[in-house]
């Protein structure tokens, strides 16, 4: 009789039991324990987006790149400028300066166009014809020594990022030095309007073949250089590792281009 009342009794105990809600004894450090386990994972994923920010896909060929630019710079563009400098006097130099300026008149409209600088683009306009007619075909620049008219230099690389385009990843271009993606499609589109660059015959271009491009290209290159000697000797002496620091440069004065 004991072991059947027995027997009753521990049935009835355990469905009382089973139909109790279960409450863990813990619960409260278990909740916490969770949120903190969430919290983790919130900084964890904020950290990994940072990373993925910072990505560098093209690292290793950019450092090689930086090295090779270094050494064509110092071995041979920063001699042949020295040189350039040293047999062309200054004022002849400025003259070739004005030339090629007045000649990049398209990319400085268009840009300004498109990023509704309606007022800079008109400046530009009148900066064209004054020194296409007075400045001799571009050859002195009357228009800002006498009519206060000064260039309002734009690209299509500033004009995406006017307009949120993004400037992706890092790219060191040979001879060109530093860039990203925008910047490089910026150059590509750019490079349509410039009367200097041409590989074929346009009505518009002033060389008919990539090797008079070149020879243009590289004569604007060693006289614009020549004004800038030991501009970039300055530079780089202050710089641990040269590759990152001539990126962080470059890509912070085109976030300050792209505000202007």
């Amino acid at each position: 009789m004991r072991i059947l009342f027995l027997c009753i009794f521990t049935i009835l105990l355990f469905t009382a039991c089973s139909n109790k809600k279960e409450v863990h004894p813990n619960k409260d450090i278990i909740e916490i324990h969770k949120n903190d386990i969430s919290e983790s994972e919130e900084d964890f994923d904020d950290e990994f987006s940072n990373e993925e920010e910072d990505l560098d896909p093209l690292k290793y060929y950019n450092q090689a790149m930086t090295q090779f630019n270094d050494v064509l710079y110092t071995y041979a563009l920063s001699p042949v400028a020295t040189t350039y400098s040293d047999v062309i006097h200054k004022d002849v130099r400025g003259i070739v300066s004005n030339f090629f300026s007045n000649l990049m008149f398209p990319i400085r409209f268009v840009n300004n166009v498109l990023q509704f600088k309606f007022q800079e683009a008109g400046e530009e306009t009148g900066r064209f014809l004054i020194n296409s007619t007075i400045g001799f075909l571009g050859l002195f620049d009357p228009a800002s020594e006498g009519f206060d008219l000064q260039a309002h230099k734009e690209d299509f690389g500033q004009t995406l990022g006017y307009w949120g385009v993004g400037s992706g990843f890092h790219i060191v271009l040979p001879i060109f030095g530093p860039s990203n993606v925008r910047d490089l499609i910026g150059f590509s589109v750019d490079g349509i309007l410039d009367p200097t660059f041409s590989m074929e015959k346009k009505s518009w271009k002033i060389p008919d073949n990539l090797e008079k491009s070149i020879a243009l290209k590289t004569l604007d290159t060693v006289n614009t250089t020549s004004f800038k000697l030991g501009q970039y000797e300055n530079l780089k002496k202050d710089a641990i590792d040269l590759y990152p620091f001539l990126k962080e440069i470059y890509e912070q004065k085109r976030i300050h281009e792209i505000k202007e």
